[in-house]
């Protein structure tokens, strides 16, 4: 694009073809007040408040929207542009409430600001004021329209940013309005109360019910979201020791200015008075509160008796998708080095790591292969066994921008009616339990039409003659009596993902649903690597982390097989190098997984055991199971921030600090690790997860000496390849993705563009097997996979204490039952 100079308040300055004055002048740090306009947004020019002159020609134009033009003479605050300002803002005050002095939006009021800047006292105009009733059914927005001042911003938020269009304008005229279809009630529409609008508007029209009347934010601290495995930067608004309020933190971050609804509203439980505030002990069947002391010595004295009595193996651990990675890290740690057992897993092992295996298999290692924020480049995305709205909604406005912005088409498979399959351009309906039939008759379609990059097979995969042999027995007109799905719309699908320049497969956790974890990963790296659709920037699979820091629980080798980073129990090296920094032997069988430790405890094998930050009574398929192996145990020490159905049942509970009130790093889905803050101090007695452990570990016998966390993720660094280049002072400036093997390595955005982590990918034949001929493994795995829902998430302990997404969690249960 070529240059432009105009004269801009009398001096020269240039800009590019097609920017507008607004925008040119705040390069220039001209200040010019808008209302209607926002830089995430589409120029509206709609408030006029925005409005310079032309000096050549006299006129007065709206800068939001006019781009500039060679020899433009624009002066931003002549007399006829502030007089003109002033008509704009005196009319827009001639139709607002006189409730300023109360109203909760107070000096960040747009509107009040503005006034003020151009000196408006007395309105001369008549007072021609619109009444409606304030809205307050909903629990997390108030609307009152009787302020809306029709800037659009959050209609052309709604539509423009989340994709959605839940409102619009309604009515002509004076009458005008933003509403939703029919001006229904916001509970009753298609609004997925994501907050945008509340953000945007520049008046008291919306307001966050959660942090009305509590005053103004005293600081605001950068972290990272507690809720789903996105890894949204959210900034937590402090005020007198509690959190008041979330916003969205842009600035290098995976959300940019946006958050779901419990990334917004559901902070509630940080504050809760259900908080467990100090250690307790059960004494003759009752919870007595004791003091750190006497609770870490009480606790020590059982795990060394149970050692002693039958050595490290009868123990074991449960590790959290919610705590930090240092936390997991010294949990995994204190077993090893300090108990002698490898019996060390976490709660990701039903919910994906059954898909684990697959994928070191055929690529290597199980992980998202791409950036989430990639997904809106993509030509093609095909979901499968995700209803991500619900559970990953920022995904769901990443590929919801990347249909309605970018024209990107979308497959979608799976058996029912979710939200993103209105956007689909194929929504794929098969029988539950089928997709692996399905997806290997996608396989076949593209092998016989020749779709397949044979330049990337040939030079970067091996086992293709295999696969070749294998697909004969999926014709479509087999699959279409397996699946119910029409040949027609099979072959047009397979078509559609083969031909795309850069296709994406988000996967989610009804993938494993129905037991088949293992082979859905391995026939997805199947259709991936057949399309060449991996190892370039937005293509590749998503595996969408139900949890926060599912991605990192098992980086940080919180697994009964595996040391931090993925590296094998079994290599020799790999031991000596832990051994070494540890100062330890390290256990040398393979520990026991979750299920296995289920049983193990029910059958008298396991005695004693240690859960931080899980709820398997709760959590797990087979309620009773986990009831009668829990009470089997010698032992049980639950470490928690509340009182949950598991913690009921323990000898000890150890209060832990929320996410809120500690310092550590998260990683997301797609490798992110990112810097999660102190905002507030723990609530009580409560410690941090890391600093709990770091003390029941010197208690033990194997003593543990960390300054901070930032300590431990050093210690993390030097013996975890993949988090080798990972430090605090890095961190600071933003999140960096693993692998990231020293201190300059920026992190990968994506894997696999050379090669694999394997050598060369191998493609592995996958049958598919009908759910009736399941084993009671796949079974369990299928129970274990629980129901997602925009205001729930995991086991409840934290949405059900924010008491608006308790309140829409059980509203949407009613509409369910309804219908």
């Amino acid at each position: 694009m070529s240059d432009i100079t105009i004269k801009l308040n009398g001096s020269d300055s240039v800009g590019r073809e097609g920017m507008t004055i607004l925008e040119l002048a705040q390069k220039n740090g001209i200040y010019i007040p808008t209302l209607c306009h926002d830089p995430h947004l589409k120029p509206a020019g709609a408030c006029r408040v925005c409005l310079v002159e032309d000096e050549k020609s006299g006129n007065l134009l709206a800068s939001c929207v006019t781009p500039i033009n060679s020899g433009m003479v624009i002066n931003t605050n002549s007399e006829k542009v502030l007089e003109a300002r002033r008509t704009v803002v005196k009319l827009l005050l001639a139709g607002h409430p006189d409730s300023c002095i109360i109203c909760d939006k107070g000096n960040q009021c747009q509107l009040r600001k503005i006034a003020s800047e151009l000196g408006i006292g007395h309105i001369e105009f008549d007072r021609v004021r619109k009444y409606y009733p304030i809205e307050t059914a909903n629990p997390f927005i108030e609307r009152d329209i009787s302020k809306c001042i029709v800037c659009g911003k959050c209609v052309r938020g709604c539509q423009e940013i989340e994709g959605i269009g839940a409102i619009d304008y309604v009515y002509r005229g004076f009458k005008t309005k933003p509403a939703t279809a029919l001006d229904l009630p916001l509970e009753q529409s298609i609004c997925e109360f994501c907050g945008l609008c509340v953000s945007l508007c520049p008046v008291g029209a919306l307001t966050d019910k959660l942090s009305r009347y509590k005053g103004g934010v005293k600081e605001s601290i950068r972290t990272v979201c507690p809720y789903c495995g996105v890894g949204c930067s959210i900034y937590l608004n402090v005020r007198d020791q509690e959190v008041i309020s979330v916003s969205p933190a842009e600035e290098g971050s995976v959300n940019r200015i946006s958050l779901c609804v419990r990334g917004r509203y559901g902070f509630e439980f940080i504050n809760s008075p259900e908080r467990l505030k100090t250690p307790l002990v059960k004494k003759n069947g009752v919870f007595v509160e004791a003091t750190w002391d006497e609770a870490i010595s009480f606790v020590a004295a059982e795990l060394n008796r149970i050692k002693e009595k039958y050595s490290g193996h009868v123990l074991a651990g449960i590790g959290s998708y919610r705590c930090t990675n240092e936390d997991n890290y010294l949990l995994q740690k204190f077993f090893r080095a300090a108990l002698i057992s490898n019996n060390i897993d976490n709660s990701a092992r039903p919910s994906v790591l059954s898909s684990f295996n697959g994928v070191e298999e055929s690529l290597g290692i199980w992980v998202t292969t791409n950036s989430i924020e990639e997904l809106e480049g993509s030509d093609v995305v095909l979901i499968i066994g995700s209803d991500l709205t619900q559970s990953h909604p920022i995904v769901g406005q990443k590929i919801r921008r990347a249909v309605k912005v970018n024209d990107a088409k979308l497959i979608v498979i799976n058996p029912d009616d979710i939200t993103i399959a209105n956007f689909a351009d194929m929504h794929l309906k098969l029988k539950a339990g089928t997709d692996i039939a399905l997806l290997n008759s996608f396989i076949n379609v593209i092998i016989n039409e020749e779709l397949y990059d044979k330049e990337f097979v040939d030079i970067r995969t091996e086992g293709l003659e295999q696969i070749k042999e294998h697909i004969l027995k999926y014709p479509l007109e087999h699959v279409e009596e397996i699946t119910g799905i029409l040949k027609e719309d099979i072959r047009s699908a397979a078509r559609s993902y083969a031909s795309a320049e850069r296709a994406a497969i988000v996967a989610g956790n009804d993938v494993i649903r129905y037991g088949y974890g293992r082979e859905a990963a391995i026939v997805l790296a199947n259709l991936a690597m057949l399309t060449g659709n991996i190892g370039k920037e937005s293509t590749g699979i998503y595996y969408l982390a139900p949890h926060n820091n599912l991605q990192g629980a098992c980086d940080m080798g919180v697994l009964p097989d595996f040391l931090p980073g993925y590296q094998k129990l079994s290599n020799h090296s790999v031991k000596e190098k832990f051994e070494r920094e540890w100062g330890i032997k390290l256990p040398g069988n393979e520990g026991l997984t979750v299920r296995e430790i289920i049983h193990a405890a029910k059958e008298g094998k396991i005695r004693g055991l240690y859960i931080v930050g899980d709820n398997p009574v709760l959590g797990y398929p087979d309620k009773d199971l986990v009831l009668d192996a829990l009470q089997s145990l010698e032992f049980l020490i639950v470490q928690d921030i509340f009182m949950t159905e598991t913690a009921e049942m323990a000898n000890v509970v150890l209060p832990a600090a929320s996410f809120a009130e500690k310092d550590g790093t998260f990683t997301s889905s797609d490798r992110r690790i990112q810097r999660v803050r102190k905002a507030i101090e723990p609530l009580g007695q409560a410690r941090p997860d890391w600093k709990i452990i770091e003390e029941l570990s010197t208690k033990v016998g194997y003593p543990m000496n960390y300054d901070s966390p930032a300590q431990i993720m050093d210690e993390i660094a030097r013996l975890t390849p993949i988090y080798g280049g990972i430090d605090y002072v890095r961190l600071a400036k933003g999140g960096l993705q693993w692998p990231c093997p020293d201190k300059t390595h920026p992190g990968i955005k994506f894997l696999y563009e050379n090669s694999f982590t394997r050598g060369k990918g191998k493609f592995i034949t996958v049958e598919y097997v009908s759910p009736t001929g399941w084993s009671d493994d796949r079974s369990d795995l299928s129970r274990m996979i629980r129901s997602v829902s925009l205001f729930t998430s995991g086991t409840g302990s934290m949405t059900k204490r924010s008491g608006g997404l308790k309140f829409m969690s059980e509203m949407s249960q009613k509409k369910e039952v309804i219908k």
